[in-house]
């Protein structure tokens, strides 16, 4: 099956009307009411938008819901890649042009793009799924770990370290699969992550700790993130790479608890 087979048939796992947009070149899957209030799900890296699956269907029965591929990332977008934060976040902003009181939803490299914008420009509310490089970095352990699977792709070698972060979870074989196969396609270095030297204009952000998390520190990620006035809340069970597929009921939960 080629990526894009893979891609359209994780997508259809969203088992709601979706609609496709093309914003100067980036790849936008969108669904839910034209009415609702928008929220926007920024995918981590090389995860593509379809990851959504579990969560855009159960936001979409009151929000608009809008998915993008970041250009130059695995995915379906055109659009030339950022190559630096000004770059990433002029990107973002042409994504939410026009869309009002915008919630921010990111997991993993997509919650650390969701946090930097927000501290720059205006967003309603922030839900931040188990954020890397947002308020403490990874763990030496995990990258070493990657490290193989990144200097030489192949569908084993990722399939091995998914296996390896979810430590027996039940993953998802079309996710997967598709993941896999991202590994696969030509993209780009993506824009480095730095973090962020003031939360001053932190708007109302909840952060989701995944509990079994071997990306980094789960409790230094909690003590970060209370210490900037964030809400944080934690899926006991879930993995870094568990989220946002599993644990769904618990995850939709915590994000409309704002």
């Amino acid at each position: 099956m080629s990526f894009e087979d893979a891609y359209a048939a994780l997508l259809r796992r969203w088992e709601v009307p979706v609609e496709h947009l093309d914003l100067g070149g980036t790849h936008v899957n969108v669904c839910g009411p034209a009415d609702g209030p928008p929220v926007v799900l920024l995918a981590g890296h090389g995860a593509t938008a379809p990851v959504w699956y579990a969560v855009a269907p159960r936001l979409a029965e009151r929000y608009r819901v809008y998915a993008p591929d970041l250009p130059g990332d695995a995915g379906l977008s055109t659009a030339p890649p950022p190559r630096t934060v000004t770059d990433l976040m002029a990107w973002l902003s042409t994504v939410l042009r026009g869309l009002k009181d915008r919630w921010l939803v990111g997991h993993s490299y997509g919650a650390w793009i969701a946090l930097t914008y927000a501290l720059q420009f205006p967003v309603a509310k922030l839900s931040l799924i188990d954020p890397t490089d947002c308020f403490t970095g990874l763990k030496p352990t995990y990258v070493a770990r990657a490290l193989p699977m990144l200097l030489r792709p192949s569908e084993p070698r990722y399939k091995s370290f998914i296996h390896w972060e979810t430590q027996g979870l039940p993953i998802d074989p079309e996710w997967l699969h598709l993941s896999a196969l991202a590994t696969l396609q030509p993209t780009t270095r993506p824009v480095k992550p730095h973090r962020p030297r003031t939360f001053a204009n932190l708007p109302p952000t909840t952060v989701v700790v995944a509990d079994r998390s071997k990306a980094h520190n789960p409790q230094t990620l909690t003590q970060q993130a209370h210490s900037t006035g964030a809400t944080v809340l934690h899926l006991p069970q879930a993995t870094h790479h568990s989220l946002p597929t599993l644990h769904t009921n618990e995850l939709i939960d915590a994000l409309l608890s704002q």
